[in-house]
């Protein structure tokens, strides 16, 4: 039997869910949790085998929780289930260690599926998903700031303009730029703020 604790913000999901494995006979869900820390301690409780996780939740959010969890419960298995799929949100939530991720559109049979494939320590992914992850891989450098480029980060970080930044590195403003959509590209975000949460995220700023 497959023990699976649920972790959610949203109540009315997570009575869904718990509806879909009703008549499973092999996965009983043993508990629920609204976010992510209350999630670690019901999966560390319940002798959780696999962990459903959404991924934004108030306070300890699904990518936090599950770094925890692959440190302090390392038994259990992460399955990320989620609306997002954008590729800020799916890197960061694998490299904590989640084993799967999947999109809230996916059919009962395919997450019924996806759990049992976790709990045997298989990985699942949405297509969407994989095809970030193909191509993270197949982009030069993909994911890896040069240092010039933590350096650019960092003065955004603490708040520097381009103008601001260009002249702390003794560098044009267009390089400035230039080094920017690098540091887009390469986190898989859209503006600066993206950029500097995405930094913290990954330890890139101090």
């Amino acid at each position: 039997m497959i023990r699976l604790v649920i972790v959610d913000d949203h109540p009315i999901v997570r009575g869904g869910l718990r509806d879909t494995f009703a008549d499973t006979e092999d996965i009983i869900v043993v508990g629920e949790a609204g976010d992510g820390a209350e999630g670690i301690e019901r999966a560390k409780l319940l002798a959780a085998d696999v962990v459903l996780m959404d991924l934004r939740m108030p306070g300890m959010d699904g990518v936090a929780a599950t770094a925890a969890l692959r440190e302090r419960v390392p038994s259990a298995r992460v399955l990320i289930l989620t609306t997002f799929d954008s590729e800020s949100d799916v890197l960061p939530a694998i490299e904590a260690g989640a084993i799967g991720y999947l999109l809230k559109d996916a059919l009962p049979d395919e997450l019924m599926r996806a759990v049992r494939a976790a709990a045997r320590g298989e990985s699942v992914l949405a297509p969407s998903v994989t095809q970030h992850l193909m191509g993270q891989v197949r982009r030069p450098g993909a994911g890896t700031l040069t240092d010039r480029e933590k350096e650019v980060l960092q003065l955004v970080a603490n708040g520097s303009s381009n103008r601001e930044a260009a002249t702390a590195l003794f560098i044009g403003e267009a390089s400035i730029k230039t080094h920017l959509q690098h540091i887009y590209d390469k986190l898989g975000v859209r503006d600066r703020a993206s950029a500097v949460a995405e930094g913290y995220r990954r330890r890139l700023l101090t």
